[in-house]
């Protein structure tokens, strides 16, 4: 499986950007794909991750802005980010599981997807916001 993300870029507090992963190589399309982030000095955190029935769970911090939907015909997830803030400032990467999996078998008790369960990873795209 492989994964390319796109869309990053530079906008300013309260702006918004639509990224783009576009996945190949998973050709029945079970995997489970994931949003990431990874700030500098910071760990990987996740954001987002849904399974190929849909299902949905997005980490707290974000659900309010963040929005996941996918071109199934396209094979590309989008992750649509709002009222982006300095503190989104970070490379974005997305993520595939190594197997079909449900989506609440890779998130935290609190919908926050785990890094660890993911085992393909895009080479990410830098996101920055100004103030």
């Amino acid at each position: 499986v492989q994964l390319v993300e796109s869309g990053g870029g530079s906008v300013q507090t309260g702006g918004s950007l639509r990224l783009s992963c576009s996945v190949s190589g998973d050709t029945n399309n079970k995997h489970c794909i994931g949003w990431f982030r990874q700030a500098p000095g910071k760990e990987r955190e996740g954001l987002v991750a849904q399974d190929t029935d849909g299902s949905t769970c997005y980490a707290d911090s974000v659900k309010a802005r963040f929005s996941i939907s996918k071109d199934n015909s396209k094979n590309i997830l989008y992750l649509q980010m709002n009222s982006l803030e300095p503190e989104d400032s970070a490379m974005y990467f997305c993520a595939a599981t190594s197997e079909p999996i449900p989506v609440r078998l890779v998130v935290t008790g609190t919908g926050k997807p785990i890094a660890s369960s993911f085992g393909y990873w895009g080479q990410g795209t830098q996101v920055t916001v100004s103030s």
